[in-house]
């Protein structure tokens, strides 16, 4: 499968059989930011546009914008689970962080 992005967001696109068209919203994070088209090419720029417009929207305000992932993830897993990623990564010459990294870039890219 295939993300449409545009400046570090995705797009999350879905059809409306009662609109005839195709919907998008910016994907990951809490404010809504929505575009629809219909084609494929005019959504793509209709998504450029969203991201552009809330950008400089959130620059007029002061504000920061909202991003997808800030690059921190905190989880909890069963301890066999943790010492065997501890094993896994020293076994591979990597730190935990960069072990999961890893893998986990395998995992969405497979």
């Amino acid at each position: 499968m295939s993300t449409m992005t545009y400046q570090g967001y995705a797009a999350k696109i879905e059809y409306s059989d009662e609109d005839k068209c195709l919907v998008g919203r910016i994907a990951g994070i809490q404010d809504v930011i929505g575009f629809h088209a219909d084609n494929v090419t005019d959504l793509r720029l209709a998504f450029e546009d969203a991201v552009e417009d809330y950008l400089s929207y959130c620059s007029e305000q002061g504000r920061e914008p909202q991003r997808p992932a800030s690059g921190k993830i905190s989880l909890r897993i069963q301890p066999e689970v943790h010492a065997a990623i501890n094993v896994a990564a020293e076994v591979s010459g990597k730190s935990v962080n960069q072990w999961i990294n890893d893998t986990l870039i395998q995992a969405v890219h497979d």
